[in-house]
C-alpha cells in the first residue's frame, strides 16, 4: 500500500512539473486595438497579450499565441485547436452554456459612434442609418436587439478594423464598440474627426455580460484555478497596473 501511495505521489507530483512546462496555447483576435493588435512587424501585442503573458509566466507556462477569427473563437476552442481564450471576451449567459470563464480581468463599457451630423436621441432617430458591428461579438447582439428592431440597419463584420475601414470610405454610418476599442482603433486616428461618441456607456447585462473573462472548454477546473489565481495576483503585485498604464489612463478592472 505504501509503495502503491508513494508512486501515485510521484506520478502527481511529475504531472505537476510537467503541467507547468507546458506551452499554454491562447487564442487571439489580432485585430482589436488596443487590446490585441499587431506590431509593424507582425507580432501579437495589446493589453490582452501583455495580461495573458503575465498570467503565464506567473504559473509558470508558455504562451503560444493562435490567431482566430473572432465567429471561429469558441468552436475553435471546443475543437482544442487551443487552450484558452484571452482576447476580449465578454462572460454572458450564452457562452456560459457551452464554455467556461475565469473571474473577469477588465470590465468597460460599450457605446455607440456616429458621424457628427446625424442627431441622436435615442435608437429610434437612427432609423434607416446603417451601423457596423463585429460578427457574434455582444456589440452585435445588442445592435440586433436594440437597434435593428427600431429600422436601423445592421451590417455584422468578420473583424472589427473591417468596420472602421468601411466607415472611412462612407459606407456606414457608425458603429458599437467597446469604448477603449474605438478609441484606440479609431476615434483616436486620423480620418475619424468626423464620429463622436452619442448616447449612454452600455453595461447592459443581457447583452454585454459582466466583464472580459478567460475562456475555457468546460472540465478544466484545475486550470481555471491556476489563472483565477494567476489574475488575483498580478492585480496584487503591480503587474497589472503597469500593463493597465501602458495603455489606458484609468483602471479598467472595472465595476
Amino acid at each position: 500500500m505504501k509503495k502503491l501511495l508513494l508512486a501515485a505521489a510521484i506520478s502527481a507530483l511529475c504531472a505537476s512539473a510537467f503541467a507547468q512546462g507546458k506551452d499554454l496555447k491562447v487564442a487571439i483576435d489580432a485585430t482589436y486595438e488596443p487590446f490585441t493588435f499587431k506590431t509593424a512587424d507582425g507580432k501579437p501585442t495589446g493589453f490582452d497579450v501583455d495580461i495573458a503573458s503575465a498570467l503565464c509566466e506567473q504559473i509558470k507556462r508558455k504562451c503560444v499565441f493562435v490567431e482566430q477569427a473572432w465567429d471561429g473563437m469558441i468552436p475553435g476552442l471546443q475543437a482544442k485547436k487551443y487552450d484558452v481564450i484571452i482576447s476580449s471576451m465578454s462572460i454572458t449567459a450564452d457562452r456560459l452554456k457551452v464554455v467556461d470563464f475565469t473571474d473577469k480581468y477588465y470590465n468597460t463599457p460599450s457605446k455607440i459612434v456616429l458621424r457628427k451630423d446625424i442627431k441622436f436621441v435615442g435608437p429610434a432617430s437612427i432609423k434607416g442609418k446603417k451601423i457596423g458591428v463585429l460578427k457574434a461579438s455582444t456589440q452585435e447582439k445588442y445592435a440586433l436587439g436594440e437597434l435593428k428592431t427600431k429600422g436601423v440597419e445592421v451590417v455584422s463584420y468578420d473583424a472589427q478594423d473591417q468596420v472602421y475601414l468601411d466607415i472611412k470610405a462612407g459606407r456606414l454610418d457608425g458603429t458599437v464598440a467597446d469604448i477603449m476599442e474605438v478609441g484606440g482603433g479609431f476615434l483616436d486616428k486620423p480620418g475619424a474627426e468626423n464620429y463622436q461618441f452619442v448616447g449612454d456607456e452600455l453595461y447592459i447585462p443581457k447583452y454585454f455580460g459582466t466583464g472580459a473573462g478567460i475562456a475555457l472548454r468546460k472540465g478544466q477546473g484545475a486550470l481555471k484555478g491556476e489563472l483565477n489565481a494567476a489574475i488575483k495576483a498580478i492585480r496584487a503585485n503591480g503587474k497589472y497596473k503597469a500593463i493597465n498604464d501602458k495603455y489606458f489612463k484609468f483602471d479598467v478592472y472595472g465595476k
